[in-house]
């Protein structure tokens, strides 16, 4: 059985309501300009995935993003921009159409796709680095981790983190449905839509007549996500692909983070302790959004507490933090820009402000 643990995270008493959570970072935090080689991955189908590769020493980490997500969604540049920071070599997974090429196939990515993991953790591992330390997952990119992990008698990652996750698929449509959390459902659809119009254009094939009255991502799923990715309908895709049932095989060190006010999903979906493998701690926070967890005292001025969780845990499991962080920051500037001097300052010292409170 696994671990369940109460956050010790704070929302900013001007952020603290669950949407606003959710949302500021989106719209108001600055992103990091990451310029990163790309490594193209041959799948066994024929398909490929892009990889967005740090050249920096250190212990490697691949990051998943989450639905629709690319290395300029908000969460995963940031925690790219600050694993380089920190020693890290990220590896930036761009499930198959996310990158800037469309995929080859009709197929596409889906919250169970574990076998493109699998095959891509399967080429990492033939590296001479060997497998990275680490995997993190963000919203659907954590459940495929997840489920890869629970389904994989032996994974090729030593660790993982999972953040936000729809721990049962079915519950996180209905919830998306509900009240003002439509405003993402919306958001969210708009957005399946355009990639799957974008993807027959490609492919040269005739616009669907029927994608315009899609009113919800179950309709969706049951139509064109399902049906393209060998699955009989939206709700065998989701009791097929959902995590929650893959948590107990789990066994290799796993964080998940969750907030018990994510609007993406009700709390009756959050596992009990009884249902976590041996090496999975679920840590739960009563506020935070999804995928949001942003601190601070003064209005304007937001701490990102998620990052330094996540940097802190991946730190216990390298053994020590990786050595020659300010080494690391030199051997590469061009791959991470600032938007603002005092920005990247503001990070270091809230890096150091942990390091100081971790030795007491």
């Amino acid at each position: 059985m696994g671990r369940l643990l109460t956050s010790d995270f704070r929302p900013a008493w001007w952020l603290s309501n669950a949407h606003l959570q959710t949302l500021w970072p989106s719209f108001a935090r600055r992103r990091p300009h990451l310029s990163l080689p790309r490594r193209r991955i041959e799948l066994p189908d024929g398909d490929f995935i892009d990889l967005a590769v740090a050249t920096t020493a250190g212990p490697r980490v691949l990051v998943i993003h989450g639905l629709e997500g690319s290395l300029q969604s908000h969460y995963a540049g940031a925690l790219v921009a600050r694993l380089i920071e920190s020693g890290y070599c990220p590896l930036f997974m761009h499930l198959r159409g996310c990158s800037d090429e469309p995929n080859r196939l009709q197929r596409g990515y889906h919250s169970g796709a574990s076998d493109d993991l699998a095959a891509v953790l399967a080429e990492l591992a033939e590296d001479p680095e060997g497998a990275p330390l680490a995997a993190v997952g963000f919203s659907l990119g954590g459940n495929l981790l997840l489920k890869y992990l629970g389904e994989t008698d032996n994974p090729l990652v030593a660790s993982a983190v999972a953040v936000s996750v729809p721990f049962v698929l079915r519950d996180a449509m209905l919830r998306l449905n509900d009240g003002i959390s439509r405003i993402y459902r919306r958001y969210l659809l708009d957005k399946l839509k355009a990639a799957y119009r974008r993807k027959l254009a490609h492919m040269g094939l005739p616009a669907d007549p029927a994608l315009g009255a899609i009113d919800d991502i179950d309709t969706f799923d049951d139509r064109i996500t399902a049906p393209l990715n060998g699955f009989a309908g939206a709700y065998d895709y989701y009791a097929q692909c959902s995590c929650r049932q893959f948590l107990p095989a789990i066994t290799i060190p796993t964080l998940i983070l969750h907030a018990h006010d994510d609007p993406f999903m009700y709390p009756r979906t959050v596992p009990y302790a009884h249902e976590l493998g041996p090496g999975v701690t679920l840590e739960l926070a009563a506020h935070g959004g999804h995928v949001g967890f942003i601190g601070g005292a003064i209005p304007g001025r937001p701490v990102y507490w998620l990052e330094e969780r996540i940097l802190r845990y991946l730190d216990i499991q390298a053994g020590t933090p990786p050595l020659g962080r300010e080494g690391a920051r030199r051997t590469a500037p061009d791959q991470v820009e600032r938007t603002s001097r005092a920005r990247s300052g503001g990070a270091r010292r809230q890096r150091r402000l942990w390091v100081r409170r971790s030795t007491r």
